[in-house]
């Protein structure tokens, strides 16, 4: 994203996510009487779920026509299991004929994201494993990053999520998940290109510090070679394996 700025990149940027929203979604702290006989009365657990997966850009706000929301399978609890990938190719594929111009598009790795058609790095693969993979696809790897140093994301819709559930909220009174369900419609469509261009403007801000702390980190560590016989080096991993 550095890059992209720094080489004068005007595309905007576009970021895609799911959420969900609980039929009982409401405030933490309601008001009610010492009797319990006035106030809002909250059902208990969590009710039926709806999934919402939408893009949008700090540039123009979310993108026209591209909003999804449907209901979550009953007894389902995992949100991530109801979204595949043939549902969200079918939903990417329209929200591409719906941008007006070309775009970068940012999302997390979230499995339904992708459809794999080769082998990539397991959580459990050797972090040599994964520098050579990501060799092989001509990406610069340095020898002092971490694996979670190659999967950090920032991503503004995820404010626009807690503005727009904080809201739903506010307003959920019937706790009905067809009356949650104009809720949320309504405060999506509610968000402005302003509540985007803020909420780009703060994560922009993340990047740039991560960008210099990087950068700076770089500077101060130098990477440590270690040389080893090749025949120790084999049985090692050989025992480790076995070990494992």
């Amino acid at each position: 994203m550095n890059e992209f700025r720094r080489n004068g990149d005007t595309r905007p940027v576009v970021y895609l996510d799911e959420t969900w929203v609980n039929q009982n979604h409401t405030r933490r702290r309601i008001w009610q009487n010492e009797e319990n006989t006035e106030g809002l009365k909250v059902p208990t657990g969590k009710g039926s779920r709806l999934i919402i997966c939408h893009a949008g850009s700090p540039s123009f706000g979310f993108i026209k026509e591209s909003k999804l929301i449907f209901q979550c399978n009953s007894g389902n609890k995992d949100y991530h299991s109801q979204m595949n990938a043939t549902i969200f190719e079918n939903w990417f594929s329209q929200m591409l004929l719906n941008l007006e111009q070309p775009s970068i598009i940012v999302m997390d790795n979230a499995s339904y994201h992708s459809s794999l058609i080769e082998n990539y790095p397991k959580s459990n693969s050797r972090k040599a494993d994964v520098q050579q993979w990501l060799r092989d696809k001509n990406i610069d790897v340095s020898p002092v990053e971490t694996l979670d140093e190659l999967r950090e994301k920032y991503n503004p819709i995820e404010l626009i999520w807690a503005q727009v559930k904080g809201r739903v909220a506010e307003k959920n009174s019937t706790f009905k998940i067809a009356d949650v369900e104009t809720i949320v419609h309504k405060e999506i469509d509610a968000v402005t290109p302003e509540d985007w261009a803020k909420c780009g403007e703060y994560c922009v801000k993340i990047q740039e510090e991560d960008f210099a702390k990087a950068g700076l980190r770089d500077e101060i560590l130098e990477p440590i070679i270690l040389t080893i016989n090749p025949d120790e080096s084999s049985s090692s991993e050989d025992e480790d394996d076995n070990d494992d």
